[in-house]
């Protein structure tokens, strides 16, 4: 997001802000691919650092309690940067990301919703024993806090008919029997 992009989000901030009130905000933008991010912290810093804290920013100073971010790729040295700007939860978390060292670093201070890879699940010839197994598998080693279990695509869709529905069961059965 450079100064122009900045610009135009906080633009749109401020138009929804004001005609909408909203709680919770949920923003797509992806920072890298499945193993590395597109830019170095450094970059980062550079050139999306200043706006996205001036961006989350307003929506934080006008009501948005809950700032969703969703990048559905490998972010872990950008983690620092999401506190910074504001991120409550990073949505679309991927395991390439070691979460569990993630929510033992950082939790408390962002939480993570994913852990799922879509990939694993959404493929032709899925299972639910297949889809039980990955949900099962992320929320035994990310644990109950600062996670919360999802596919990491970012909508509420899979690619085969049947996997979104199926997970979302399978996460609802697992965490009444967890908890």
């Amino acid at each position: 997001m450079n100064a122009a992009l900045g610009r135009s989000e906080l633009s749109l901030a401020e138009e929804i802000c004001s005609h909408t009130h909203p709680d919770a905000i949920f923003h797509h933008d992806d920072w890298g691919s499945q193993r590395s991010t597109f830019l170095s912290p450094a970059m980062f810093d550079d050139f999306y650092l200043d706006a996205y804290k001036q961006v989350y920013g307003y929506y934080k100073a006008h009501g948005v309690e809950l700032i969703v971010h969703h990048s559905d790729s490998y972010a872990a040295t950008l983690v620092p940067e999401m506190i910074e700007i504001g991120i409550d939860i990073w949505q679309g978390v991927m395991t390439s990301n070691n979460i569990p060292e993630l929510i033992k670093t950082y939790g408390g201070k962002i939480s993570f919703m994913g852990g799922i890879d879509s990939a694993a699940i959404d493929f032709p010839g899925w299972t639910r024993e297949k889809v039980r197994e990955e949900v099962r598998k992320a929320c035994d080693e990310c644990g109950k806090l600062y996670f919360i279990p999802g596919a990491s695509q970012g909508l509420a869709m899979s690619t085969f008919p049947g996997v979104y529905e199926a997970t979302t069961e399978e996460i609802a059965a697992y965490s009444k029997e967890v908890f």
